[in-house]
């Protein structure tokens, strides 16, 4: 968990900071748990001094902390924190795994990217006014503040041109006034030292001094800078961030409780659709929710990949096309499981959690593979019935499937429950493939000798015939190869 406070002086903002992690401990010590914090300051972030804080949650009376118990931590924490009124406080759960995007105050970031500069700045602010209003999002908050005090050097061009003095030249003077220019090199027996040019450290702090500034015309003479710009004093951007090349803005966000991602990203698209933004503004999603965005589109394209080459290998492994089917019939329940356990136990469908339900695909299916190769051996070999080889079969490879189901089972639940350093990255994985295995293994020993039998008899509605398989022919047709020096009647 990280929280972090805002402020614009280093004496506020320390001495609150200090305060609030000897409330954060009193919290957490009430709370019963364990804790680890340290403090760390001037990280940058946006608005003058960061200061944050980190602290570690373990867990309540010997159990490891759930995802709902956390959430509630951290409600409490950021009630409990926002008394301070000198500072901004976020509060944060800070994933295991940070995917790309830029080191701010909440989890999510929004980013809008433009050429003119003006114009970002004002629908940035307009985005992120109308992001606060959005009933599934909190904590929004901008990496851009337009609170730094500057003089806009305004060139009047045609006093210059009248004057002899060109815009490289008011650069020029500029830079050798406030930049850090070398103008030389003085050489020392054992070191070297650069000769840098620039104002008195009194006279740079003073706004007024420039239009004490000559600039050196083409004639030589010496030409007062107000004689040829205006100088206005305006505010400005802390820092101007770039993202691929072009000046951005990141607005991030966190999720209130009991909404998705998913809905969130609607509303953000739905809100900014509205707002009509200018066609030189780009907006994207980035880190986590841009990670998020990529696999829900490839998500479908990869489960629907899997399903295809298992239903190929089923097809040539059978010499069917119906019966793999059937297999994979056990698949839908498996997914049910899966999406009912993440549910109950209060986790989200995340990318961890697709892993498990892609595991489960191979997984589930070894269930009917057991039955319907049983099924198929006795029907096309030992000529049995349709529903007398599917009967035997469940008879017979009864023990096969419950030994195989519990032996995954058992190796799922550490994933699942198990504790220690980065267990809930791994928990959604495992809960994940146990739920989908337990319900997968009661519904599958009941639906599939009835899906076997409904498919079959569509087989033969559409022409099919149950003759033996190829392996079945070459062992049991006819006589077997001749060796090329036997006689041709020896092998008869």
């Amino acid at each position: 968990m990280a929280i972090t406070g805002i402020g614009s002086n280093a004496l506020l903002t320390m001495g609150p900071i200090m305060d609030m992690r000897n409330q954060l401990d009193d919290l957490q010590r009430q709370l019963g748990t364990g804790h680890k914090s340290d403090t760390y300051a001037g990280q940058g972030l946006d608005r003058g001094l960061t200061v944050g804080l980190r602290s570690q949650l373990s867990s309540i009376s010997g159990y490891q902390s759930t995802v709902t118990q956390v959430g509630v931590r951290l409600d409490l924490m950021q009630t409990a924190l926002s008394q301070f009124s000198d500072i901004r406080v976020f509060v944060q759960n800070v994933p295991a795994i940070r995917i790309g995007g830029q080191l701010t105050k909440s989890l999510y970031q929004y980013t809008l990217q433009g050429t003119d500069t003006t114009e970002l700045y004002r629908v940035a602010h307009d985005v992120e006014a109308k992001m606060r209003t959005l009933p599934g999002l909190v904590d929004v908050t901008s990496d851009l503040q337009i609170t730094q005090p500057q003089i806009t050097v305004d060139i009047d061009r045609n006093k210059a041109s009248a004057l002899g003095v060109s815009a490289q030249a008011i650069e020029s003077t500029l830079y050798d006034a406030y930049g850090a220019r070398q103008v030389s090199t003085i050489y020392a027996p054992s070191d070297q030292y650069w000769v840098v040019m620039e104002l008195e450290p009194r006279y740079q702090t003073d706004p007024s001094v420039l239009s004490m500034l000559y600039v050196r015309s083409n004639s030589g003479a010496l030409v007062p800078l107000n004689a040829v710009a205006t100088l206005k004093p305006t505010t400005g951007p802390l820092t101007i961030n770039h993202l691929g090349q072009l000046p951005s803005v990141t607005i991030s966000f966190d999720l209130r409780e009991g909404v998705a991602l998913s809905q969130a990203i609607d509303e953000i698209r739905q809100a900014t659709t509205q707002m009509n933004l200018p066609a030189t503004i780009n907006t994207s999603f980035q880190g986590t929710a841009q990670a998020f965005q990529a696999s829900l589109k490839s998500t479908p394209l990869l489960v629907a990949a899997a399903i295809l080459v298992v239903y190929i290998v089923l097809g040539v492994l059978y010499e069917s096309y119906i019966h793999p089917i059937t297999i994979l019939s056990s698949l839908p329940s498996a997914g049910v499981g899966a999406l009912l356990a993440l549910m109950l136990l209060g986790y989200d469908l995340s990318v961890i959690a697709m892993i498990g339900v892609i595991l489960l695909i191979g997984i589930v299916k070894k269930n009917a593979i057991m039955m319907i190769d049983f099924a198929l051996q006795a029907e096309r070999n030992e000529g049995k019935s349709p529903l007398d080889a599917i009967h035997e079969a469940c008879l017979l490879r009864f023990r096969p499937i419950m030994m195989t189901t519990f032996a995954a089972l058992f190796g799922a639940m550490p994933i699942a429950f198990g504790g220690g350093a980065g267990s809930e990255l791994r928990r959604p994985l495992g809960v994940a493939m146990v739920g989908g295995l337990l319900v997968s293994q009661w519904l599958t020993l009941y639906t599939t000798p009835v899906v076997y039998l409904y498919l079959d008899r569509l087989a033969r509605f559409l022409g099919a015939s149950t003759r033996p398989s190829r392996l079945a022919e070459a062992v049991g047709a006819g006589p077997g190869p001749r060796l090329a020096d036997e006689p041709r009647g020896a092998a008869e």
